[in-house]
């Protein structure tokens, strides 16, 4: 443990914004990290509940949430209009909630994957969870059934795009990280095919704009129904991850090494992978295919806070929550038509995922 804090010492080094004059104090704690983060979190949700057409000012905001945790005064219940706590309670919070949930899930299975897989260009995408999630969404929406069959039809599809990834990885000679990017591809672009097929077979005046409109991912109607949606699976297959923070340590270190721990590295392997796939497909029902969270967050979080998985994993929940719920306000704010939430991480993701290959010089997985 000494040889990796003095390993991270860099990291904790203050800040400075030359162009500013700025030095910003370095937080060298764990625990100094996740109240920071958690006070950024907190103010950025303060943010998007005041943001939108119609603005909300904050002490208001702060005061309508205050009420339904303390009992106040009438005069103070009286101090904003009855439609700004509409706006906030039903229309923005849970919206907003929904968004930091997915944001946290989809990081932490990205960070749990990377680990895992000992590679920074594993996501959940690139293992064709999202794409077999997303068809089976597609397919409940195309065959009319009632909302909630969306998660499970994109649970159990999910599920099945995992097993296919895995299959076709073993055939192609194992489980590094070459034959799980071709299983991937192979299993993405089945799934995508399929996703195609029922797009053409949709009801042009019906189904169909339903399934474009999911398709593109949108938190736009977000419901608390959508919170306990996403909620759960954080509160289930999140913290099975968690608790495998140590086991993705080891794995990290290699296959042979896990093995001569005593490491039953086939079944952690698979309580992992089961574990991001309820997260990632509990993502896409509620919101669609949202790219490019997953494979980027983990690695600003691993800039704050370094590779050890105790540390990893709750900084990439809360960057993740900070990251999706800022780009959702910017999605619904910057135009006048909301931007699709999808079309926007990709935008924003893929410069910084650049930036990234650039910063490490392409050199793997050790120097990221």
């Amino acid at each position: 443990m000494t040889a990796s804090n003095q390993s991270s010492a860099p990291r904790t080094a203050p800040l400075k914004l030359s162009r500013l004059g700025v030095a910003l104090p370095a937080v060298s704690s764990f625990a100094g990290h996740i109240a920071l983060l958690l006070l950024v979190l907190i103010g950025v949700v303060i943010f998007a509940l005041s943001t939108g057409r119609y603005a909300v000012p904050f002490d208001k905001v702060l005061t309508i949430l205050s009420a339904n945790i303390f009992p106040i005064a009438n005069e103070g219940a009286n101090s904003w209009k009855i439609v700004e706590e509409r706006v906030v309670e039903l229309v923005r919070l849970p919206r907003i909630l929904v968004a930091g949930l997915c944001g946290g899930a989809l990081a932490i299975s990205g960070a749990a994957l990377q680990g895992m897989f000992r590679n920074p260009l594993v996501g959940p995408q690139i293992i064709g969870v999202s794409s077999g999630a997303a068809f089976g969404g597609v397919l409940a929406i195309l065959l009319l059934l009632a909302d909630y069959f969306i998660p499970v039809f994109a649970f159990t599809f999910g599920v099945i795009a995992l097993l296919i990834t895995m299959g076709v990885a073993s055939a192609g000679g194992g489980k590094n990280v070459l034959s799980l990017v071709l299983g991937g591809i192979v299993t993405s672009a089945f799934f995508a095919s399929l996703v195609s097929l029922a797009k053409y077979t949709a009801d042009p005046d019906d189904s169909l704009p339903a399934i474009v409109y999911w398709l593109l991912g949108s938190y736009n109607e977000s419901s608390y129904v959508d919170v306990l949606y996403i909620l759960v699976p954080v509160l289930t297959a999140g913290l099975l991850i968690y608790k495998m923070r140590h086991l993705i340590n080891i794995l990290s270190l290699g296959e042979e090494e896990a093995r001569s721990l005593g490491i039953n590295v086939d079944l952690s392997r698979w309580v992992i992978l089961l574990s991001c796939a309820v997260l990632i497909a509990a993502t896409v029902s509620v919101s669609g295919i949202v790219g490019w969270v997953g494979l980027i967050i983990p690695h600003f979080a691993r800039m704050i806070t370094g590779s050890n998985h105790s540390r990893l994993l709750p900084v990439s929940m809360l960057v993740g929550a900070i990251y999706m719920i800022l780009v959702d306000t910017v999605a619904r704010t910057a135009s006048y038509g909301e931007i699709p939430i999808g079309v926007l991480t990709a935008l924003i993701g893929a410069p910084i995922f650049a930036w990234l290959l650039h910063r490490t010089q392409m050199k793997g997985w050790s120097n990221d």
